[in-house]
């Protein structure tokens, strides 16, 4: 179990003591299937699979847990197709226009009618809290599904203060410092991708690059135009690679060959140990590189509760 994108908060140690107990207050909130007329549910489930009943799971002092989602599949345009014919046949029979009470009423009734018969789709949403060092870690790229899973800890625990990021340095200026060559921190390199963006705002010129070795002329020239990194492919120590953005969103995370070596190496004596070991490696990996993304962006863990 590795993660693939990582949204980050931080949150205070007074925050961080009050989350000792986070197996039981899970266990109010647990994931629930749908019921005959509900269209989706939230709550947590086991974070190492069904068979584990447990809700978290401790490892090098991070908490992992897991949100899961049921969604009912209702597709609109079925449903506003058949409530069409609905409405037509009713009009035909009474020979007038349905009018807006009664269209709203006979969507109501198609619901209930169709909601127990839909399919529940699943999904997960891992994440892990570092009580040690303060960061909220969620495995996904979007800010509506992590703001969705901490308003489902909030809710579980009473209150849960973490919060965005907020740098101190602009992570485009700092990036576009790094792609032209100036100030390219110890122990990081250039990946083989980034994303360019003319200077103030989001609706000028757009250039993105794939598989491109980026201190070439090409991108130079984008650079010398007036263009800034929004995305930057970047690699940490030759262990793992991921694309930086500008909302300090860490993309297609991935550990490399070194990483991996080190892990075959530990021969674990079975899948469950096997597991532990990822994620001890994952957590510790992870926390060198957050302590690095602190000194280069200036992101201060919040000292009040």
């Amino acid at each position: 179990m590795f993660f693939r994108n990582l949204t980050l908060f931080r949150f205070s140690p007074a925050v961080a003591a009050t989350l000792g107990d986070l197996e039981t207050a899970l266990d109010g909130h647990r994931l629930r299937p749908c019921g005959p007329l509900e269209l989706s549910t939230r709550g947590f489930v086991p974070p190492l699979g069904r068979t584990q009943g447990a809700l978290t799971h401790n490892v090098q002092g991070c908490v992992l847990f897991s949100a899961g989602t049921e969604d009912k599949l209702l597709p609109a345009a079925v449903v506003h197709a058949e409530l069409d014919r609905r409405i037509q046949a009713r009009a035909e029979e009474v020979g007038r226009p349905v009018g807006g009470r009664e269209r709203r009423r006979m969507k109501q009734e198609l619901l209930d009618e169709l909601l127990p018969r839909a399919f529940a789709r699943p999904t997960r949403l891992a994440g892990y809290l570092d009580i040690t060092q303060g960061w909220a870690v969620l495995d996904t790229a979007s800010r509506k599904a992590a703001e969705s899973v901490l308003g489902g800890l909030r809710q579980a625990l009473g209150s849960f203060p973490a919060l965005p990021l907020a740098p101190e340095r602009a992570p485009r200026l700092v990036m576009t410092e790094w792609l032209t060559g100036k100030r390219l921190p110890e122990g990081l390199e250039l990946g083989d991708e980034c994303e360019l963006r003319e200077a103030g705002g989001n609706t000028g010129a757009i250039a993105r690059c794939r598989r491109q070795v980026l201190d070439a002329d090409e991108v130079r020239e984008h650079l010398r135009a007036g263009k800034q990194a929004a995305q930057l492919g970047l690699v940490f120590d030759g262990r793992i690679g991921f694309v930086l953005g500008e909302d300090l969103v860490l993309r297609r995370l991935k550990f490399l060959d070194t990483v991996q070596v080190e892990l075959d190496a530990q021969q674990p004596e079975s899948a469950a140990a096997e597991l532990d070991a990822r994620l001890a490696l994952m957590a510790l990996e992870l926390r060198r590189l957050f302590a690095k993304l602190d000194g280069w962006f200036g992101l201060p863990r919040p000292q009040d509760a």
